[in-house]
């Protein structure tokens, strides 16, 4: 184990003046974007070249889980990664971000704190690290790193952590900008979603003032206010439960737990609606499936969003299968409907924030961040989230859940 401190090599002076002047380059190339993957991505390639190494990754602290998540790598498959998160305590990364400091491991194989579960999962071949702090107003957000110089036998050295320290100075605050950019722009469309539900207030209250209203009609302007009233709360807890998971805010209390135990929860839950509609809910969960280890009360959460879409998608006297299976290193959670299936233009955009599929008059239900959010949960969680569907025949929801997820 060597810190940057102890690099027993002289500081090339010609070849970091070249360097900075590609990372002065790099740096409008970073600015010009406020989409954060893309952003990431120009970050982790941009540093792969300046460094002359095989691989580059960002990882990103994530308060949630108050672990550092991949974010964007040159190395593997970008999927793979991004399942992946990395413990604080005792990993590399974690070092450098706690210490805020950088740190060179010239062999990783002679150090203990190297986490291979990344290496296992990527199918690359870690060498050496060269890793240094994200740090934006004396804060730190992640870090940055690189892996592997490209010639053989060449070490990292002292030019190395000044080009990768300069570069990462930068990506640390276009990416501040990002985030605040992207929280800026969910601002910005609920407030367009807002003022639909207040409009029909204003409007209905309006005409409640009318004197020659009838006793019938009253009622029903006032069933109208109920109704947007409620939509109005829904959509606000919805909003602040993105906002909170988009931020790293939304904290997770990780627990072992019985999936068959939780489906019964829910059932219980959503099964008056379901009588309402003539709907029959199936379980098959085997009693014996292994236990995960997630938050129960956001899987509830995830569980019951797709129970009542089932529900209220579905059509009377029609049928819900739920089923959970072990499938490899996890659990996989599916919920079936025999409803009206979803419109394939529709299929791209489920997970679209306050995106709603319209009925058959045109008219969209809900507020359009149930699956959106329930999808951030899974994939916080380490899991993913998947749909198909078919029109007229129905749709199927299914998400995954590792058994044992590092928090």
């Amino acid at each position: 184990m060597t810190t940057m401190d102890g690099a027993d090599h002289p500081l090339d002076y010609k070849v970091l003046a070249a360097r900075y002047q590609r990372v002065l380059e790099v740096s409008r190339t970073i600015s010009s974007t406020l989409d954060l993957p893309e952003l990431l991505r120009r970050i982790v390639h941009a540093a792969a070249e300046v460094t002359e190494t095989e691989a580059v990754s960002i990882m990103l602290y994530d308060s949630s889980i108050r672990q550092l998540r991949f974010e964007a790598s040159t190395a593997g498959s970008s999927s793979a990664l991004e399942r992946i998160t990395v413990p604080i305590e005792g990993s590399i990364a974690g070092t450098v971000f706690t210490t805020a400091k950088p740190l060179f491991i010239p062999d990783v194989t002679q150090d203990p704190r190297f986490f291979r579960k990344v290496d296992s999962q990527s199918s690359f071949v870690t060498r050496s690290i060269l890793c240094v702090p994200l740090i934006y107003q004396e804060k730190p957000i992640g870090v940055l790193q690189a892996l592997n110089k490209k010639q053989q036998g060449n070490e990292f050295g002292l030019e190395d952590i000044e080009t990768l320290e300069s570069l990462a100075a930068q990506a640390a605050v276009a990416i501040v900008n990002a985030r605040l950019f992207q929280q800026s722009d969910l601002i910005s469309e609920m407030v367009h979603e807002i003022r639909t539900p207040l409009s029909a207030l204003t409007a209905t209250s309006h005409i409640l003032l009318r004197p020659n209203l009838s006793d019938e009609q009253r009622a029903e302007f006032v069933q109208m206010i109920q109704s947007e009233t409620s939509r109005l709360a829904i959509m606000t807890t919805d909003f602040l439960d993105l906002a909170k998971l988009e931020s790293g805010r939304m904290r997770f209390t990780p627990e072992f737990f019985e999936m068959l135990g939780l489906t019964a929860e829910c059932v219980d839950v959503v099964k008056p609606q379901a009588d309402g509609r003539r709907v029959t809910i199936h379980v098959d969960i085997a009693p014996d499936l292994p236990p995960t280890n997630a938050d129960r009360g956001k899987i509830k959460q995830v569980l019951l969003n797709l129970l009542t879409n089932a529900v209220k998608y579905n059509k009377e006297g029609g049928d819900i299968f739920i089923t959970a299976q072990a499938v490899e290193e996890a659990i996989c959670v599916s919920v079936r409907d025999s409803g009206k299936g979803i419109p394939p233009e529709a299929m791209p955009r489920m997970f679209e924030k306050f995106y709603r599929v319209p009925d058959s008059e045109g008219m969209a239900q809900g507020t359009g961040l149930g699956l959106p959010i329930a999808k951030r949960i899974v994939e916080v969680h380490g899991g993913k989230m998947t749909v198909e569907s078919e029109v007229d025949v129905g749709s199927v929801f299914k998400f995954t859940l590792p058994f044992s997820h590092e928090t």
